[in-house]
């Protein structure tokens, strides 16, 4: 069977061989016209022969191309479940890109990367991803580990602060609050480009600076609460060394003078 980043290699060149027919068909198609535009009866019959060439060769082109894809429903969710994860660190390994298997799932920093088989999707920290073509999917996690964090620690602590003072009120002032309402605060911008895998690489880099005070002295913390087990409202990064770090709620602890 072939690898996917084979298969799909094989799809891409026969669409374009496909796709320059189209274009030879259409050059065809205007030599055509433009003959019975100028009413020249010797390049009408040259260019309808011509015109029928181009056809029979794109219809052969497009034909190859619909048939391309190697593999039938079965064989694809088969490779998806057996065999694409280990396709996907060989290439991973090759490329420089640190990743390896965690628990089922494969992790590459900041990402945790669920195969969905059935769905021929897989997830990035639970965002969907249809696109599965190896050596596609290295290039983007192999961005996404190189970028910088958004923001520095103590900028982003200032944030965290701010939005959760706003939340935070009366009887709910110094309790623990779901980072999802954080999360919702800090993106309430039309068009704010910033993403949910963004959020949480930014928590793991915060946790892992050891800054912990805002500048007016309020002290944070990542409480555990059951409601990690709520996989919608929790926020999950892989660290460098392949752990997988959940986070769920915030604290801010302001200490009384």
């Amino acid at each position: 069977m072939l690898k996917f980043e084979e298969a799909f290699d094989q799809v891409e060149k026969a669409a374009r061989a496909a796709g320059l027919a189209a274009g030879r068909l259409g050059t065809a198609a205007r030599a055509l016209a433009k003959a019975a535009s100028d009413g020249d009866i010797a390049r009408i019959h040259r260019a309808n022969e011509k015109l029928y060439q181009e056809a029979e060769a794109a219809r052969h082109d497009v034909a190859s191309a619909c048939a391309a894809w190697p593999l039938n429903a079965e064989a694809e969710e088969r490779y998806l479940s057996e065999e694409y994860a280990e396709e996907l660190l060989r290439g991973a390994d090759a490329n420089g890109l640190k990743m390896q298997r965690h628990n089922g799932a494969i992790v590459s920093y900041p990402l945790v990367i669920r195969v969905l088989p059935s769905q021929r999707l897989l997830t990035l920290n639970r965002k969907k991803v249809a696109g599965l073509r190896p050596s596609r999917l290295v290039a983007r996690l192999k961005a996404i580990q190189n970028s910088k964090p958004r923001a520095n620690p103590q900028t982003f602590l200032e944030a965290l602060f701010a939005a959760y003072r706003l939340i935070a009120e009366g009887d709910r002032a110094g309790a623990a609050i779901s980072l999802t309402e954080i999360f919702r605060i800090l993106t309430l911008l039309p068009g704010a480009d910033y993403s949910k895998e963004d959020f949480a690489r930014d928590l793991l880099g915060l946790d892992r600076s050891g800054t912990t005070v805002t500048r007016s002295g309020a002290r944070v913390s990542f409480p555990a609460s059951t409601g990690t087990r709520d996989a919608r409202n929790t926020f999950i990064c892989a660290s460098p060394d392949g752990a997988i770090i959940p986070f769920y709620a915030i604290k801010f602890t302001e200490e009384v003078q």
